[in-house]
């Protein structure tokens, strides 16, 4: 059964290619539609934070310095979602603090750590939603929050409840379709560049090239 790792990065306020850094972050893995495993941690780059990023997040620049270095925190993240597929809210974000962190720490790319995105996948599944923001979804849909708002374990934990929110709209809306295929990150991560006028079309041709690939190899 396939696990897939929810990450969140927290950050400095900027991009990685403008020097920003990341804060914290958290790693939730889901396997089947439960939470079998957490993680997170404070990092320390050696980066300051602004006063704004501070009232934000809660994560002060006093917490830091007694946090573990960035490297040693990028090494037990990678340990830990070694061969999963990976998802986050506004995945373009996330996925570029990722590479820059592991780089930055010298570790290898996992060829299994490919993103799939919560907010484009709901901007497909939901277009009517005003917004796709992590606190505009929670309302929406009713999804459960505990803890604070842009710290790494909290929005985490709440992207995953959206993912699994994903998966069984996409397994009620295209049962016949699917028949006994998983909605897994290949599928989510084909449907999210899909247009909306064409997810049931799209599902159905990736499903079919699935089945291509399986016959070959």
């Amino acid at each position: 059964m396939e696990t897939i790792a929810v990450v969140d990065f927290e950050t400095t306020g900027l991009g990685p290619t403008s020097g920003g850094r990341a804060t914290e972050v958290a790693a939730v893995l889901i396997q089947g539609g439960e939470v079998v495993g957490r993680w997170s941690s404070l990092m320390n780059s050696g980066a300051w934070i602004p006063p704004h990023i501070q009232a934000l997040t809660g994560i002060s620049n006093a917490m830091l310095a007694a946090a573990p270095d960035s490297a040693s925190v990028m090494q037990e993240l990678a340990r830990f979602t070694a061969g999963c597929p990976l998802v986050a809210h506004n995945a373009a974000f996330d996925r570029g603090f990722w590479q820059a962190e592991m780089a930055r720490a010298g570790l290898a790319g996992d060829p299994a750590h490919q993103f799939a995105c919560t907010v484009l996948l709901s901007r497909r599944l939901w277009p009517e939603a005003q917004r796709h923001s992590l606190g505009e979804l929670v309302r929406f849909h009713g999804l459960s929050f505990s803890g604070r708002a842009h710290r790494a374990m909290a929005d985490a934990l709440v992207t995953a409840q959206l993912l699994l929110k994903v998966r069984d709209e996409v397994a009620r809306r295209f049962a016949l379709d699917l028949g006994d295929a998983e909605v897994d990150h290949g599928l989510l991560a084909h449907l999210q560049r899909t247009p909306v006028k064409a997810l049931r079309r799209g599902l159905v041709e990736h499903l079919k090239a699935r089945q291509a690939a399986w016959a070959i190899a």
